[in-house]
């Protein structure tokens, strides 16, 4: 069997071999492990799991560079288990086989098996359904490590018999404390002033191993004088935002820039769109997103935000990149600022509902077209009254199916312009009530 599943321990190193930064810096003990403390802390998941002696398989899900597989190799450390780790990324199923094969054979002479996966929402169903049998008569302990949802990429059987944990980015007191750790171990402190030292905690975007790579570069430069956050930036290159234009996070962000706008946010809602485009979103795709949110949820509390969107999604397509952005941002900002209703789309979607459930119903006769003498000895149009022949216009006749009992779906808001809207429903209510009672 191949020495890459056999071993638990990475080959040594000659005592001169280079060891990058991070891997130094590895903690030895969940104790050291620095941030995480949602999952690690004496009442969080793995505290409780810990202190009783029951360790269940697990999912993390986080982003990279937060400490998945640091966390799986230590908690096979205190658990005594047997730790190997493998990548879905370059693991098939002869590959598993082997895996499996040498937990049993661990797991007979009294040993058991920790097996780490790494990328495992990689595995297509077939793989990870693989992993169940071996899962449930304990011949491994399954730590899945994922950067996707789980929800959407493990199968349901492996989550059913697994506990997902969510391990997060760092915050910036976390890569503080990483930053001082580095420094003591390297035995130098960063030319960096304050702001600078802020500038380098930043580019690292929460990834732990990320600021670890920057600062080995950082405590290598030979400098006069501590640099500032200009001189840092200009060295640097900052480390690129998460963003999946076809995943996960391209769903957080649009949510959270569609719930920015219903919330009459129009800073937050800049800010989600500008992290969108960074990330390098379609503008288009933004444009109808921001059309959408001016049908959904400004409807005819101002019915010149839907023109303002189809405005703007009009000039981006006539300027191009980046001048164009500048009218979809135009758009973000009127739409968080509009009076909101989403009364409309409550009563499309009520009258879809009352669609559906009374079927093929007929339209009263009254209301009816009668082309053909039959249709006219049928009764079809009988009794129709012309609205326009009414003192004001209205004749108040039922339109709706004779055996349906007339409903409520619009309900205006008192909000913009839907505040007119709403007296005239109330009148023509009333008046519609006069007449039916007369």
């Amino acid at each position: 069997m191949s020495d890459l599943f056999a071993d638990s321990a990475p080959l040594p190193l000659a005592q001169n071999a280079p060891r990058p930064l991070a891997d130094r810096l590895r903690p030895q003990s969940l104790g050291d492990v620095i941030g995480q403390s949602q999952v690690l802390g004496p009442e969080a998941p793995l505290g409780v799991m810990l202190s009783s002696g029951s360790l269940s398989s697990l999912i993390f899900w986080g982003p990279p560079g937060v400490g998945k597989t640091t966390i799986a190799r230590l908690l096979a450390q205190e658990t005594d288990l047997h730790f190997v780790q493998i990548s879905a990324i370059f693991t098939g199923i002869p590959d598993l086989k082997k895996v499996f094969e040498a937990a049993k054979i661990r797991r007979q002479n009294g040993q058991g098996t920790l097996l780490f996966v790494d990328e495992i929402h990689r595995f297509n169903k077939a793989q990870q359904d693989g992993f169940l049998p071996h899962m449930e008569d304990g011949t491994i302990l399954l730590v899945g490590a994922t950067t996707e949802n789980p929800s959407f990429e493990l199968n349901a059987a492996v989550l059913s018999r697994a506990q997902v944990l969510v391990l997060e980015r760092l915050g910036p007191e976390d890569l503080e404390r990483l930053a001082k750790r580095a420094e003591g171990e390297l035995g130098v402190s960063l030319p960096l002033d304050d702001g600078a030292r802020t500038a380098l905690l930043e580019m690292a975007d929460g990834d732990g191993r990320a600021l670890l790579n920057l600062i080995e570069q950082v405590a290598a430069w030979k400098v006069d004088a501590p640099l500032t956050a200009d001189q840092l930036s200009g060295r640097l290159m900052k480390r690129a935002a998460k963003y999946d234009k076809s995943g996960e996070e391209h769903y957080n962000l649009i949510s959270a820039l569609h719930k920015s706008v219903r919330g009459s946010d129009p800073d937050a809602a800049l800010y989600w769109f500008a992290r969108m485009l960074e990330g390098g979103e379609d503008p288009r795709f933004l444009a109808r997103r921001l059309t959408r949110m001016a049908v959904e949820d400004i409807g005819l509390a101002d019915p010149q935000a839907q023109a303002v969107c189809l405005q703007s999604w009009e000039t981006y397509e006539r300027l191009g990149s980046p001048e164009g952005e500048l009218a979809l941002a135009q758009a973000v900002v009127y739409v968080a600022l509009a009076p909101k209703s989403n009364a409309v789309y409550a009563a499309y979607k009520a009258a879809r509902r009352g669609a559906k459930k009374t079927g093929s119903e007929m339209p009263p006769k009254h209301i009816l077209n009668a082309p053909t003498r039959l249709m006219e000895d049928q009764g079809y149009g009988a009794g129709y009254a012309y609205d326009h022949d009414a003192e004001d216009g209205f004749s108040g006749q039922n339109y709706f199916p004779d055996s349906m009992k007339r409903p409520d779906y619009y309900t205006p808001v008192e909000r913009g312009f839907e505040r007119d809207l709403k007296k005239r429903v109330e009148y023509f209510a009333k008046l519609r009530a006069k007449r039916s009672g007369s």
